[in-house]
């Protein structure tokens, strides 16, 4: 388990989500990148973006990206306040709430979002399994 944000953080996830059976079950059909832009709020004072490669139950990269680097072009872009995203990390907010309420915005198709709710669950599950602590 790893604090978040470290440097190891993202590519334990990438461990996690590639030797996770039930993640690799529900996301068997899953086709697209996320971006997670967490803005400063709460004890972060700098903008935080994270990218992680998702393809049919596995995760190819999982990394930190320099803020307003937009090479890359996700099926998803997440963003929230530093605070609500680890509130989902700590498991006080469940995913899909934190989404059905915009405390989590999103940008992509809705509709392949809300087919895939499990996937989603998995992820965030896996997520919290490797977070040790929110610093």
């Amino acid at each position: 388990m790893f604090d978040f944000p470290s440097l190891e953080w993202p590519e334990a996830l990438k461990d996690k989500l590639n030797n996770d059976v039930k993640y690799n079950q529900a996301a068997r059909n899953w086709e697209g990148d996320l971006r997670f832009i967490l803005e400063p709020s709460g004890s972060q004072t700098e903008t935080i973006w994270i990218y992680i490669a998702l393809w049919h139950g596995k995760c190819g990269d999982a990394f930190y990206e320099a803020p307003g680097n937009d090479e890359r072009k996700p099926a998803f872009i997440f963003k929230a306040p530093y605070v609500n995203f680890t509130r989902v990390l700590k498991g006080e907010l469940p995913p899909m709430q934190a989404l059905m309420t915009r405390k989590l915005g999103v940008q992509g198709n809705l509709a392949v979002l809300m087919r895939n709710v499990p996937t989603v669950i998995e992820f965030a599950r896996c997520a919290m399994e490797v977070t040790r602590k929110v610093l």
